[in-house]
């Protein structure tokens, strides 16, 4: 039968989500667990490929476990995630069509990228501490001009291997959490390999006024990655939700 599983972790310590060889990864870590618990290799596959470092509030995967099998069972759970370690959580089972997918089937993903403009001795590394003057109402004209169904080449990682850049970009904005707070929120059907990092970098070149406004706009219809910003770091990073 195949399940969802809703899950979330802290990235710092992984080389990002998916699996690759020679290093550990979320997924290597709860495909891991899993075989201990069921006694044989259970792949799964997640609704998106965080970069190292880079966070999950929400993560979606699907696993497709024996029929004896039953992740609903509290004692199931819990050796789950004991196995699964402290920077990992394991919230739920859900069964789900036999033909249903993590990735293919998510209509929405958003993410949240963390910033302080004062000394907080209690954010670390999952927020950015910026220049206490940035001009987030210049960023948010700026992002405002890029939202709809575009072609966002200039903001992917190079040598991918995906079939197309066109992403629809539905929301992008920093809001206030309080008065030293702030967060990046964007949202999208789907999302490039270090997409949402380099947007939040291009942004920051407004809110610091080295570039206009409409520099944003330019980026994108470059096409070119070397018209946009520097990758912002990846621990204030949050895939915040994901939509089906």
């Amino acid at each position: 039968m195949r399940w969802f599983i809703d899950l979330s972790y802290n990235g710092g310590a992984y080389h990002g989500w998916q699996v690759q060889p020679g290093v550990v990864t979320v997924q290597s870590v709860i495909e891991d667990a899993l075989q201990r618990l069921v006694g044989a290799p259970m792949p799964i596959v997640g609704a998106g490929r965080t970069d190292a470092g880079v966070n999950a509030r929400q993560m979606i995967a699907h696993v497709d476990l024996p029929d004896s099998f039953d992740p609903l069972r509290p004692e199931f759970l819990r050796s789950l995630n004991a196995l699964c370690g402290r920077d990992i959580a394991i919230h739920s089972f859900t069964q789900v069509a036999p033909d249903a997918h993590a990735r293919f089937d998510a209509t929405e993903r958003t993410y949240r990228y963390m910033a302080h403009t004062a000394k907080d001795p209690f954010a670390g590394k999952l927020s950015w501490q910026a220049p206490a003057n940035l001009d987030f109402d210049a960023m948010n004209r700026a992002a405002a001009a890029i939202l709809g169904r575009r072609d966002f080449t200039s903001f992917s990682k190079l040598h991918t291997d995906v079939k197309t850049n066109i992403c629809d970009l539905r929301a992008a904005a920093w809001h206030r959490i309080d008065d030293s707070h702030w967060y990046f929120e964007i949202t999208a059907d789907r999302f490039l390999r270090n997409m949402v990092r380099a947007v939040v970098g291009t942004l920051v070149d407004v809110g610091r006024h080295k570039v206009g406004e409409d520099h944003l706009q330019a980026v994108v219809e470059a096409r070119d990655r070397c018209a946009a910003g520097t990758s912002m770091p990846p621990e204030p990073l949050f895939l915040w939700s994901i939509k089906y």
